[in-house]
């Protein structure tokens, strides 16, 4: 039987466990996939070490970058971005090999492309994690601008604070790449001054539980698109099997 699994903390709210083993099941695939729930990255070597028949993990907040070092070798995507959410197992004779991908900018940049307009110029990506990453390298791609907004902002970044009208106006996409609303937490949201937000704005959500997030309710009420990030978990978790199976 192969073995799939998932490294992050905390992982009850988890999508992935219930999608593969339903996955495997449908498909007829003898394999399972498995929540592996470690309070520091420092368990991550005995999760390697016990379970020699895996074949392949995601990984998810908070160590899509501190998973980095323990891997052997990176993709040039998950080099340049600088965080990991699929490693690939790689037997060679007797040794295994470990390789990061990252699968969150293909699944966020096939999820939000057909809602982009002409005036959707330039994003702000709330957060500075690994996922944030990942949409940064995705907005490059797809030739949109982008500003960090962080709580302790570094050079070029901009803090929570600075978002004034004019930035609210300038900035029509507006990522949450935080963890802010998530279930159970469902009443936080992000701080930014929805009273700015309009109808030519763009509100994306990473977080998928629950549905519609508090940023989201704001941002709807004030005309906004927007979206959760169940579309893009769907696509990277496809896009993962590809890479575990495929390559």
């Amino acid at each position: 039987m192969q073995k799939y699994g998932l490294i992050g903390y905390p992982l009850s709210h988890s999508f992935s466990q219930g999608f593969f083993n339903e996955k495997f099941s449908a498909e007829e695939i003898d394999a399972v996939y498995i929540n592996f729930e470690i309070p520091s990255i420092t368990g991550f070597q005995a999760i390697i070490d016990g379970n020699p028949e895996l074949n392949g993990l995601n990984v998810t907040i908070p160590y899509k970058e501190e998973v980095i070092p323990f891997l052997d070798e990176l993709d040039d995507t998950a080099r340049e971005i600088g965080a990991v959410n699929v490693i690939r197992f790689v037997r060679e004779k007797k040794k295994i090999k470990l390789k990061g991908y990252n699968s969150d900018v293909i699944g966020f940049t096939r999820s939000i492309q057909d809602h982009l307009l002409p005036h959707h110029t330039k994003a702000l990506i709330l957060g500075t994690g690994g996922a944030s990453k990942a949409v940064a390298y995705a907005l490059k791609q797809l030739g949109i601008e982008f500003k960090f907004v962080s709580r302790v902002p570094k050079y070029g970044e901009l803090a929570y604070s600075d978002l004034n009208q004019e930035k609210m106006d300038e900035f029509t996409v507006i990522i949450n790449c935080t963890p802010l609303g998530m279930f159970p937490k469902v009443d936080a949201a992000p701080d930014i001054p929805y009273q700015y937000v309009s109808d030519k704005h763009l509100l994306y959500d990473l977080l998928y539980n629950p549905n519609e997030t508090k940023f989201m309710k704001l941002g709807a009420a004030k005309g906004a698109t927007v979206l959760n990030g169940l579309e893009m978990l769907l696509l990277q978790a496809y896009a993962a099997w590809d890479i575990w199976n495929k390559i």
